[in-house]
């Protein structure tokens, strides 16, 4: 189809099946046979770039994660390799007069590794597939699986697609850490795809030699077994190998040049701008109280774990998204410190800062005070009504106030700003996150 020689009289719309399966330059290609086509891309596991891309707001996407009926998600257990373990398997499965997928990417020893599965197994029927066989060859071995008269078949990973045999509910992957997620995700549906429960054995070195990124999505396959988990396996996919560049031919990887988030921010007012949005760039608020905010170690001991919700604080742009953050932090990992709440609550008063046009809210001497920048949509009369509740305790400033608060608590500088600030906005205070 993308050969310079084809030509379509009149294309109207292009689908792209196992989009994962395609390079950027053949992708490209097909989207260029015609101006204006419109393209429906289906895929399991999207590729980090497009799955950027539809986040990003430049494609539209639709997750369907309803299983099919009576379907059970399939049990994916990570291991180095063990005869015993190898062998412990197979047969388990077997008496249950069930099939083995045994799937084993490299052509050059495929021969020599059946060899040792015959040798763990010597009773059973065992059969060899891979691309380079002939065709009439390889149909016969694929029937001869499908039927029944072979009970575990060794293979390279050409299995990873448009296979359904309902008795083969066991899949071994060796040497699972040389794999993509997609790769190992597309392979793992291969079994329970009936109402049996499915195994899947991921077979790797010792952790110790294994690379860090082969470990995260060794890691991330084993956790997210659950049914309809490929989004979320694609989610991963994009923050261990990066979005890739949007208009190269980079599937992944990073925008090295500007930094990944100044990228995504550039991206977004752009793709805003394009839709005719409202582009308003609002100024940073400077938050400086005296109290202690952070995520100890004791609470989230991973630094990774810590460090990417980090970044997801500094994202948060409402406070009914750090209400939800907070939620989210219990949910996970129990009551949160008071160090973790302080951060959270900053994050709530930087939310109301962004809004009302704030440019710092700082405490000094025991004051809090709050300066407005030139063009804050906050009227006059609502800064000033706040003499109302706080008497001899507020001053007034020509860019803002300063609000006398009582420190004998540290834990009342939240409430006391966080009030003022519902005020201002003529709304009732929210449950904090204590």
């Amino acid at each position: 189809l993308v050969n310079k020689n084809v030509v379509f009289k009149d294309l109207g719309l292009l689908i792209v099946d196992e989009e994962q399966k395609f390079g950027v330059a053949v992708k490209d290609n097909l989207k260029a046979i015609k101006e204006n086509v419109d393209v429906l891309t289906l895929t399991a596991t999207p590729i980090p770039r497009t799955l950027h891309m539809a986040l990003s707001g430049i494609r539209n996407i639709s997750v369907i994660e309803t299983p099919p009926e009576e379907r059970l998600s399939v049990k994916s257990t990570v291991a180095v390799f063990n005869k015993e373990l190898v062998k412990g398997v197979i047969e388990a499965e077997l008496r249950r007069n069930g099939q083995v997928f045994f799937v084993h990417n490299r052509i050059h020893d495929i021969d020599r590794t059946a060899l040792k599965v015959r040798e763990l197994v010597p009773w059973a029927e065992i059969g060899v597939a891979h691309g380079q066989m002939p065709e009439k060859q390889l149909e016969d071995v694929m029937r001869r699986f499908f039927e029944g008269e072979l009970e575990v078949l060794v293979s390279t990973a050409i299995v990873g697609s448009g296979i359904d045999i309902p008795r083969a509910n066991t899949i071994i992957i060796d040497r699972a850490d040389r794999m993509g997620l997609a790769e190992l995700y597309q392979l793992r549906g291969r079994v329970g795809r009936g109402s049996v429960k499915g195994h899947a054995i991921f077979l790797a070195p010792p952790e110790s030699l294994l690379t860090e990124e082969a470990r995260k999505r060794l890691q991330a396959v084993q956790e997210m077994s659950y049914l309809g988990a490929g989004f979320r396996l694609a989610l991963k996919d994009l923050e261990i190998r990066g979005a890739g560049d949007m208009f190269g031919p980079e599937q992944s990887g990073h925008i090295h040049e500007i930094g990944f988030d100044l990228y995504i921010e550039m991206l977004e007012k752009a793709v805003a701008e394009l839709k005719g949005d409202s582009v308003k760039a609002a100024p940073e608020p400077v938050i400086d109280l005296k109290v202690s905010a952070f995520i100890p170690e004791e609470y989230i001991d991973d630094i990774t774990l810590r460090l990417s919700f980090y970044r997801r604080l500094a994202s948060l742009g409402s406070e009914e998204e750090a209400l939800d953050f907070g939620a989210e932090l219990r949910d996970r990992f129990g009551p949160v410190p008071l160090e973790v709440s302080n951060l959270l609550e900053v994050v709530r008063l930087k939310a109301f800062a962004r809004e009302f046009s704030i440019m710092k809210i700082v405490e000094k001497n025991g004051k809090v005070r709050v300066l407005f920048s030139e063009d804050t949509p906050v009227e006059p009369s609502r800064i000033f009504a706040l003499q109302d509740n706080y008497h001899d305790m507020i001053r007034f400033f020509p860019d803002g106030f300063e609000v006398e608060l009582d420190r004998e608590k540290s834990e009342t500088v939240f409430p006391h700003m966080l009030g003022i600030l519902t005020e201002l906005s003529g709304e009732t205070v929210k449950e904090g996150t204590h």
